[in-house]
């Protein structure tokens, strides 16, 4: 072993932590540093805690380091085997959601129902549809066009209705799969998926109202009008503003590739955990339509069909267009599994009962110790799905999640922890986030009102999130859970 030549550092209690803060240091500095690719970064951080640890499990005849290589890539292989599918046909509704205009068509019914003077709502709840399946950036170029657009008509609120699109955006990006984060987290920390998606929603609905507010009041002070940007410019406005609807899918249609999965997992997830796993015809075709693997497909179909209709597409093309999102996919795919590979490392390298040693009988508050991790994290290297997939890897080896062992007792239900973990990871979005960038660009702004106006908001939304997440556990712990 590795460690055989430092038996003072291999024998210490204080060990696991250090090989935390190295494997931690390690990520930060090869992503917002050297510029590693997330996946090379979060793979070499996991066999980097696995050499370091002073065991691990397997065959302890065997080389250590090999043991650490190959128990890094079976761990990556588990994860992968979780979430591929699922990642993949997230990004096929993605597309065709925006290559159908079922985007276009939800936006524009919800700013019909509720009106002009809630338009700002109407942003923010189809970003926060819209997000359940795709990335946060692909969202926010999805729908800046209309935000520029309905500020065009009016005449004014432009700041507004782009930080309405990205309170809505940001929110479910965090707190609702299948987008990669929130799904590696649930795997992770093995919460029940139906159960997970419906407290994200309820979770984020409250942050996003918050979130209209804090847009309001950025609006009045602020007071910046209309932009052009690298994506739309004014004299294309009008366009947008007159495309006669019968162009577009029906409202119920553009809904139903998103909202059909999240119905059928969480109606499954409720019928199991009512009816306490009864047997029955009834009980069995819940449970294979609820099935996410399955739901998935469902609502992939559907959205394929919309493209294709819309677009008069024949198979072949149809299937040639599917090709950039599937290979998107891909690398989103081998990053969360990678970050799923480093937690699982944590793990076995014993850092959650050094924790637990550590905070047992303190009163420390392990909502907020996820919520610090998420943020430090998210600040270090830019990436809110790192943050997300590393943080939940070193909270599940604090409570004992996945070890095979006794998972400690915490008074609440652990997805108040993967909440927590989604509202930390929001913190501090600067120049190394994409995210930043994409608003920045998009939106036409300056760097310096990005700073003001989007991380402020998110910073905001973050610490809301916490509050919430504080008094939401006190209140309905759900502890059996």
């Amino acid at each position: 072993m590795i460690l055989d030549s430092f038996p003072v550092f291999a024998a210490s209690t204080s060990w696991p932590f250090i090989v935390l803060a190295l494997g931690i240091l390690f990520i930060i500095l090869a992503i917002a540093v050297f510029r590693f690719h997330a996946f090379i970064a979060l793979m070499l951080a996991a066999i980097l805690v696995g050499v370091l640890a002073s065991t691990l499990p397997g065959d302890e005849s065997r080389n250590h380091i090999i043991n650490a290589i190959e128990l890094s890539m079976v761990e990556f292989g588990v994860t992968a085997g979780k979430i591929a599918w699922v990642i993949g046909l997230a990004a096929i509704i993605g597309l065709c959601l925006m290559e159908s205009g079922a985007a276009d068509r939800i936006v524009r019914g919800l700013v019909r129902t509720l009106g002009e003077k809630r338009a700002g709502w109407a942003m923010m709840i189809a970003a926060f549809f819209l997000s359940i399946p795709v990335f946060f950036d692909t969202v926010f170029f999805l729908i800046i066009p209309l935000a520029q657009a309905l500020a065009f008509r009016l005449g004014k609120r432009y700041l507004y209705f782009v930080m309405c699109v990205c309170a809505g955006g940001v929110i479910t990006h965090g707190l609702v799969p299948p987008t990669p984060g929130p799904l590696v987290m649930i795997e992770t920390l093995e919460l029940d998926l139906g159960f997970a998606m419906v407290m994200g929603i309820m979770l984020g609905l409250p942050a996003g109202a918050f979130g209209i507010w804090v847009a309001n009041v950025m609006d009045k002070k602020y007071k910046l009008g209309l932009r052009e940007s690298s994506m739309v410019k004014i004299a294309d406005l009008e366009s947008i503003v007159s495309k006669d609807d019968k162009e577009l899918p029906s409202f119920f249609m553009s809904m139903m590739p998103v909202a059909l999965p999240v119905f059928l997992i969480a109606f499954a997830s409720s019928v199991k955990a009512f009816g306490s796993g009864e047997a029955g015809t009834f009980y069995s075709i819940v449970e294979v339509l609820g099935n996410k693997n399955l739901a998935m497909a469902v609502g992939t179909l559907i959205a394929i069909y919309l493209m294709a209709s819309q677009k008069k597409i024949k198979m072949g093309p149809l299937w040639k267009e599917m090709e950039g999102p599937i290979a998107t996919a891909g690398t989103i795919i081998l990053i969360t599994s990678a970050g799923g590979a480093f937690g699982a490392m944590i793990r076995h390298a014993g850092v959650g009962e050094a924790v637990q040693a550590v905070t047992e009988g303190t009163g420390f508050s392990l909502i907020v110790l996820a919520w610090l991790i998420a943020a430090i994290m998210k600040i270090a290297q830019g990436s809110g799905t790192v943050s997300m997939i590393t943080t939940s890897g070193i909270v599940a080896a604090i409570i004992g999640v996945g070890g095979g062992g006794e998972v400690m007792a915490l008074g609440y239900h652990p997805v108040y922890l993967f909440a927590a973990i989604a509202f930390g990871s929001t913190i501090g979005s600067w120049m190394n986030d994409s995210g930043f960038w994409v608003v920045c660009k998009l939106s036409g702004f300056t760097e310096g009102e990005t700073l003001r106006t989007w991380t402020v908001l998110l910073v905001a939304l973050g610490v809301f999130g916490l509050i919430e997440v504080l008094i939401v556990s006190t209140v309905l712990p759900f502890a059996g859970g």
